[in-house]
């Protein structure tokens, strides 16, 4: 099933600018489902552009990767909140997007989502990226969501 935006005045169309949103933020909340029973979590990500995905990490266990395996499907959400504008109107940019998950095994793989997120939401990426270690990077729980459709929305002067 597929909705409209209906305030077409706020319709975020340009790609480039939904892809600008996903590499600012620095967290997205993700939709999960299994059964019929919902679940949201909230994920520090970095956003590959090329790959058109996003790369995070978690616990080796836990729910969130109970309800990956059941259904890949997810659909997620990344704002910028600007607040109440002056004239008591609210400020933000969302983009909306749906995708399949799946866990990291690669650790080539791994290394380069560890790089895009460290990049993506470190003041100092170089002097952590330093640190990481091989062994301890095998080790982490590391999941991509690749991304199949994007949309978002926001408020025609989001910076007032």
């Amino acid at each position: 099933m597929s909705f409209h935006v209906r305030r077409r005045d706020r319709e975020i169309t340009d790609s480039g600018e939904l892809r600008q949103v996903l590499k600012a933020t620095k967290y997205v909340t993700v939709a999960l489902c299994m059964g019929d029973e919902p679940y949201l979590v909230s994920l520090s990500h970095g956003y590959d552009e090329k790959r058109n995905c996003l790369y995070f990490h978690c616990a080796d266990e836990g729910k969130k990767l109970v309800y990956f395996h059941a259904n890949s499907r997810v659909w997620g959400q990344a704002v910028q909140d600007y607040g109440v504008t002056d004239e008591c109107d609210y400020a933000y940019v969302s983009v909306h997007f749906s995708g399949r998950v799946c866990l990291i095994d690669d650790l080539g793989e791994k290394q380069h989502a560890m790089e895009v997120m460290v990049r993506q939401l470190s003041a100092n990426p170089e002097e952590k990226l330093a640190k990481i270690k091989a062994e301890k990077l095998a080790r982490t729980t590391m999941g991509r969501i690749d991304i199949d459709h994007m949309t978002g929305k926001k408020h025609p002067n989001p910076k007032s």
